[in-house]
């Protein structure tokens, strides 16, 4: 019952933090939106910061795990992998695009250094592993060889680009400015097509004997 009350804690926080911003939200709030006393709120998190932080190791732990289990298929070729890191990323940040907003907004933020730290430390270890894919198609020479570090925040960047403007989304998609582009399939075909073949014509040494993915 206890796990249960704490995620129900953390899917509101996800929702109030969407709508208001994480400066816009307050523990008050959050107890009254989840119906629970600000002491439970406090057991189980301390801090406003800190719940915002289990939100983000709860979003991290998603990948990490998909990052695992790519990695750990020896039928998938290095482009293989990166492809399907790529749809993991791309579906996770179109799932809750208000959300990945309040992160990126909350890290141009510069007087909270040790909330910035400790985001920045839950993503280390999966940005390492993919920059280790890359890395070992390089040495494999399948790869051209590229800055790994780079190309993944090429790919990061791209996607948060997407999803930082609702209104530039209906643009490209061609729609009416009060569309919601992120649960439109064609915006997520398109922005998986082109990341892959951005990624695919910057990483193969040849490209026109690879096979389409």
């Amino acid at each position: 019952m206890s796990i249960d009350k704490k995620e129900h804690i953390m899917d509101v926080a996800v929702t109030l933090f969407a709508e208001k911003g994480f400066e816009g939200t307050s523990i008050r709030d959050l107890a009254h939106e989840a119906d629970v006393n600000i002491a439970m709120i406090n057991y189980y998190f301390g801090s406003k910061e800190n719940l915002f932080v289990t939100l983000l190791e709860a979003k991290a732990r998603f990948m990490r795990e998909k990052i695992d289990a790519v990695q750990s298929d020896p039928s998938l070729s290095e482009l293989d992998k990166i492809n399907q890191i790529i749809d993991g990323y791309i579906n996770r940040f179109l799932s809750q695009p208000a959300f990945h907003r309040v992160l990126q907004q909350e890290l141009l933020v510069t007087n909270r250094e040790l909330l910035h730290q400790s985001v920045t430390a839950l993503f280390i270890k999966n940005t390492q592993d993919i920059v280790a894919i890359i890395e070992k198609g390089i040495r494999k020479k399948v790869f051209r060889k590229v800055d790994p570090q780079l190309l993944f925040a090429s790919i990061i960047g791209t996607i948060n680009q997407v999803m930082l403007s609702r209104t530039m989304c209906n643009i490209l998609m061609n729609k009416e400015v009060d569309a919601d582009p992120y649960k439109d399939p064609e915006l997520k075909n398109r922005l998986t097509k082109h990341i892959k073949q951005m990624v695919q014509d910057h990483l193969l040494i040849q490209p026109v004997l690879q096979k389409q993915k």
